[in-house]
């Protein structure tokens, strides 16, 4: 007897055990997903620190010694021939990068980039406004509609090289500075002292970099979201890498430049094509997180190295971006062109930011934006002025490569912009304003828009109907600026449970996410009976047992 309600009693032990099992997985899970990690007792950031560490970088001229640049120079294109006449090699080197030419190199059809036909939805497009965004040329010069893309000298030095922080282009100069004091909306801009200026150049820093990268799409954070002004010196909180009390890196630390060819750009031309570290290959290029960290960054046996093959650092290491400025989420370009009693007109918004402007329609400011997250193999692919479209539905301006089953690709975090743009109605294409000039036909001189339209597709050489909507669009921009520090990581449980962050991509099992509460039933059902059952035949065994012996 004493045999049999053992075995049954070890069966019921063994139920139970299973029972008890379950629940301590499910309680340690719920444990795990409040754990952070320690960055610096990780093998991955100590190596970061050993490749990544900032050297003193020496200097072999005094360019102020330099007779050549004691001179006084009268334009712009002067300093760049004196330039020349020891590094002759730089301009043709210039000529050969995407700063040049706004082409992507990868593309042999000469298609993609701001100066191809590709577009945006911010301010469109280059085409016809070239005065205007050739301020954040590296070059001088854009009249009557040309570039001399060969000529030495329009290759514009102080920009990137510039230590004295008074050079300064001129908005709607094409690229050049001014002759004179004068006043730019709220700026007085100033004659730059070329002398001076030539005698200081050194290697480039953040504050030349963010002169147009902060600014681009028209003002202070509007485009990326992940640059800004706030960027020139950032606190630790806003980002560890370039934070000026810690690594305090410059741009080209990560964005690595070959022949003044910087990394990082994303057409059809990856960002990086190598994901090896530098503790592996000292030539490998500092694009990717893994170039310092490694694809091992956390402490052995952490959870988190076996999500790097699949989820980009930055999707848990940038939790928000605009955390300091606001950004540009939403622009509506249909409703430009009104007016308030007979004139252009603008209604500040939230952050102190315009809501609504004459010139350039409804906007919607954000700050701390959480990401959307997609699939990314390093490659953006982008929609052509020439491409169809289905106005019916929203249009993607640039299109995010990768797909769960690519083994390049990451979950990748991005801000998407959203907007409301110009088409061709009857080509069904997008369309190009001419927006700055002082011809009638700039919309922002006569507010027409069919001028506008006609105007901006006969610069880029595209067919134009006459008849034009408007169509809502997105674009896409990898968010890799603005790390946070380890405290401010994303936990577990961000991701890891229903309606989290990854709550949209689809297509693959994710734990604490996804499964089906008709199961779960089922299966606790399943084990509620078994642990019945088992009482049940343990209680009979004995009862069974009982009678046989009193027999």
């Amino acid at each position: 007897m004493l045999t049999r309600l053992n075995t049954s009693l070890s069966r019921f032990v063994l139920v139970l055990a299973a029972c008890v099992a379950v629940s301590f997985l499910e309680v340690s899970l719920a444990i795990a997903n409040q754990l952070t990690f320690e960055p610096e007792k990780t093998y991955g950031a100590e190596q970061a620190r050993k490749v990544s560490r900032p050297t003193t970088r020496w200097v072999t001229t005094d360019h102020s010694r330099h007779p050549v640049l004691q001179q006084e120079f009268s334009s712009p294109e002067e300093v760049t021939r004196a330039c020349l006449t020891c590094h002759n090699e730089a301009s043709n080197q210039i000529h050969q990068t995407i700063h040049w030419t706004w082409i992507d190199p990868a593309d042999s059809e000469r298609l993609m980039g701001k100066n191809g036909l590709t577009l945006n939805n911010f301010c469109i497009s280059i085409h016809s406004n070239e005065p205007r965004c050739t301020s954040c040329h590296a070059g001088y010069g854009w009249k009557d509609g040309q570039f001399d893309f060969n000529k030495e000298e329009a290759v514009d030095c102080l920009i990137c090289h510039d230590t004295t922080g008074t050079y300064e282009k001129f908005p709607t100069k094409a690229g050049y500075p001014v002759e004179a004091p004068t006043k730019f909306g709220k700026k007085t801009f100033q004659p730059p002292n070329y002398t001076v200026i030539a005698a200081s150049v050194g290697r480039p820093t953040r504050a030349n970099c963010g002169a147009c990268h902060f600014y681009g799409g028209g003002g202070d954070g509007v485009k990326h979201g992940d640059l800004d002004s706030s960027l020139y010196n950032p606190s630790r909180q806003l980002d560890v890498h370039m934070n000026s009390e810690g690594a305090n890196f410059t741009c080209q630390r990560c964005h690595s430049t070959d022949a003044h060819f910087i990394s990082g750009r994303t057409y059809k031309q990856p960002a990086f094509t190598d994901r090896r570290s530098l503790i592996e290959d000292d030539l490998v290029k500092r694009i990717s997180c893994e170039s310092c960290h490694t694809a091992t960054p956390h402490a052995v046996g952490h959870k988190a190295n076996d999500h790097t093959d699949k989820v980009a650092c930055q999707s848990c290491h940038i939790p928000a971006f605009a955390r300091v400025k606001p950004t540009k989420m939403y622009w509506d370009w249909s409703t430009a062109g009104k007016m308030k009693d007979g004139k252009p007109y603008k209604v500040k918004g939230a952050f102190g930011k315009a809501s609504y402007m004459t010139k350039k329609g409804h906007f919607v400011w954000e700050k701390n934006v959480q990401p959307e997250y997609f699939w990314y193999n390093g490659k953006m692919d982008y929609l052509l002025v020439t491409d169809k479209i289905d106005p019916t539905k929203v249009v993607k301006v640039n299109f995010v490569e990768g797909d769960k089953d690519d083994p390049d690709s990451r979950i990748t975090p991005f801000k998407v912009h959203r907007g409301k743009q110009p088409y061709d109605s009857v080509n069904m294409t997008m369309a190009i304003p001419h927006l700055f000039g002082k011809d009638s036909s700039a919309f922002w001189k006569g507010f027409d828009w069919n001028a506008s339209l006609t105007a901006g597709m006969a610069a880029a050489d595209v067919p134009y109907s006459g008849e034009y909507g408007f169509v809502e669009t997105e674009y896409h921009y990898p968010i890799t600026h603005m790390v946070a520090p380890k405290e401010k990581t994303l936990s577990c449980n961000a991701c890891h449970v229903k309606d989290g962050r990854l709550a949209t991509l689809s297509g693959f099992y994710m734990p604490g996410r996804d499964g089906s509460r008709t199961v779960d039933i089922l299966g606790w059902v399943a084990v509620l009976a078994a642990l019945i059952g088992v009482i049940v035949h343990g209680v009979m065994r004995v009862i069974s047992k009982s009678k046989s012996e009193q027999e």
